[in-house]
């Protein structure tokens, strides 16, 4: 695991820790963390979830626990998608490191049946051809409508990031994904603050479940427009304008 400073800031105050979506890794977070820097001076960092060289059986239980090894003081966690189920992993395992949490495009829920059979036959091919073709066809659900259709530079660079990924680490976290329990408990019993953030045109999470995981945690829902699964990428902005409200009341 690999933890990058992607804004440094005052060290007594608290920092924002951006966990990435599969399948990319932390510049994913690029637009996002300039913005709340330039809106806070924060100390903003990142982390690269880690591949199939962690010990055991994928779990986000274990990557939680090294995070809280490299976190020593409490910070402001923010998660995409899988990045979400991290930071969820983290309140429960770690509670006195989350000063808040931000969850974007997310859900608290374990995986179904249908989605675990989805995952595991993309781990299927992704071990068995050992290239990244089921990761870039990710993509058409990954961005919005909008995006699509209007920005083909931003489609470009989202495929040019998952070429840099493995099929090892993208298999490694499909595993654990499909291996995680169901922390909405977890998401209700959290005693910091929370914001839940989701596009619009999201069509892998929704505004549907953002709603319902908004209520449970008793927290603002964020509906970001014209974006989908990937609203930090696609409107980073606006995504830091929730994430600058969560840090406030941090």
């Amino acid at each position: 695991m690999r933890l990058h400073v992607l804004h440094d800031g005052p060290h007594d105050e608290t920092a924002v820790l951006l966990l990435h979506a599969l399948p990319l890794d932390h510049r994913m977070w690029a637009g996002v963390a300039a913005a709340v820097h330039d809106r806070l001076g924060r100390r903003v960092v990142a982390v690269d979830l880690p591949d199939r060289a962690e010990p055991g059986e994928p779990s986000f239980d274990a990557v939680a626990d090294r995070l809280a090894e490299l976190v020593t003081r409490p910070v402001v966690v923010v998660g995409c998608s899988m990045g979400g189920y991290l930071a969820l992993a983290l309140a429960q395992r770690h509670p006195g490191l989350v000063a808040g949490l931000g969850l974007v495009d997310t859900r608290a829920e374990a995986d179904d049946d249908a989605a675990r059979a989805r995952r595991a036959a993309m781990v299927s091919e992704l071990e068995s051809t050992a290239v990244m073709d089921p990761a870039h066809a990710m993509v058409a659900g990954l961005l919005g409508a909008t995006t699509t259709a209007t920005r083909p530079e931003l489609v470009s660079q989202v495929h040019r990031w998952i070429d840099e990924q493995t099929p090892a680490t993208v298999a490694w976290c499909q595993r654990a994904i499909g291996a995680r329990p169901d922390r909405t408990q977890t998401l209700g019993t959290f005693d910091g603050p929370v914001v839940v953030v989701v596009g619009d045109q999201d069509v892998l999470s929704g505004v549907d479940v953002a709603r319902q995981m908004a209520t449970t945690a008793g927290a603002p829902l964020v509906i970001v427009p014209q974006a989908g699964h990937l609203s930090p990428v696609e409107q980073p902005r606006l995504v830091a304008e929730a994430l600058v409200g969560l840090v406030r009341r941090a």
